[in-house]
């Protein structure tokens, strides 16, 4: 299968997507499995990842329900207060149908101090009992903090979103690449190839500025651990579906058919545990 690894769906209102801001007018609006079944018909895709975007349950309650009724979705990144006394409990519930992935917490919205708060941490270490993923959605200068955190969780099955926020509009390749090439030393960490041009200038991007920070992620990394995500809608303040995924497609072409399937697909298949 071809699997969009990151993907959004809500249904928007200003105060629960208060992030949408005014100059992403293009994305205030409703964007549900309707909307993406023919794009991802069109591009050849055959499934995706849904991933929350609000910290509440009623999101993953939401984007489960969603799942179990739309085929193109294969699995649900969700939200569970990880720093709840009950939070094995609450994932336990959610373990109970089949679509339940993985958990995100927007890391990015923290400050330093967080990633190393006692209680979040406690609870990040019961997804592992569960064989749930965590999604790490950080800025690059949060990257030495993500670091210590896979660091102090090696039974965790991370993936990095967006290849870590790099400042690719500043051509911010020096730090980031170094931080990027340190937590490829750790086996449990994945990355996705999503939310590359909206790091870049919205208006004005292109391939050859985005190519040298896709090359870092593929030379440390490996195809077995990278995936394909569109970051949909989101990318549409930059570009369209088929432009994000021609970028991926036009890289891959000098890789080998089995490491084309893998970062397509595969990788995210293994990952999230689909089809089994």
């Amino acid at each position: 299968m071809v699997i969009d690894s990151h993907q959004h769906f809500w249904i928007y209102h200003p105060e629960h997507h208060e992030w949408i801001s005014d100059d992403m007018s293009i994305i205030q609006t409703d964007f549900l499995p309707h909307d993406l079944e023919p794009i991802l018909k069109e591009n050849g895709v055959d499934g995706c990842i849904a991933v929350q975007t609000a910290q509440t349950e009623e999101e993953t309650e939401f984007l489960l329900h969603l799942a179990n009724q739309y085929d193109c979705i294969k699995g649900v990144v969700g939200w569970v207060d990880l720093r709840n006394e009950q939070v094995a409990e609450r994932l336990s519930k959610y373990k109970e149908d089949p679509y339940f992935k993985g958990v995100r917490w927007i890391l990015q919205a923290e400050n330093d101090s967080f990633f190393y708060d006692t209680a979040f941490r406690k609870g990040l270490a019961e997804l592992a009992k569960f064989n749930l993923t965590y999604d790490l959605l950080v800025y690059h200068n949060q990257l030495p903090h993500v670091l210590d955190l896979v660091h102090s969780f090696p039974d965790n099955k991370f993936v990095l979103d967006h290849i870590g926020k790099p400042a690719i509009k500043e051509e911010g390749l020096v730090n980031w690449s170094n931080d990027i090439k340190k937590l490829a030393a750790f086996p449990n960490v994945y990355v996705k190839l999503s939310g590359m041009v909206t790091e870049a200038d919205w208006t004005n991007w292109t391939e050859e500025e985005i190519i040298p920070f896709i090359d870092v992620v593929f030379n440390v990394f490996g195809a077995e651990r990278i995936m394909f995500g569109s970051d949909w809608p989101v990318c549409l303040l930059a570009s369209d579906y088929r432009k994000v995924k021609t970028l991926v497609d036009n890289y891959l072409k000098k890789l080998s058919d089995k490491e084309r399937a893998l970062v397509l697909g595969g990788t995210a298949c293994g990952f999230y545990s689909i089809g089994s």
